[in-house]
């Protein structure tokens, strides 16, 4: 899954990103899953979504805090 706006991490809303941070872990899971089954295409993938979700958990967290 690419990334699905075509704004920045920084000028999404908290509802989108806690949206986008939802969406993130369950591909993440059903990767791990994947590769756990032998089926997993894209081994690449998975480090995109641990770099997206952190950039996502960093932009919820700045957020809070400002």
């Amino acid at each position: 899954m690419a990334k699905t706006t075509a704004k920045p991490v920084s000028e999404l809303s908290a509802d989108e990103l806690q949206l986008q941070l939802r969406e993130l872990k369950i591909e993440a899971l059903n990767l791990r899953l994947q590769k756990a089954t032998g089926q997993l295409e894209n081994s690449a993938r998975i480090r995109q979504v641990r770099r997206e979700t952190a950039q996502i958990m960093t932009a919820v967290t700045a957020k809070l805090l400002a």
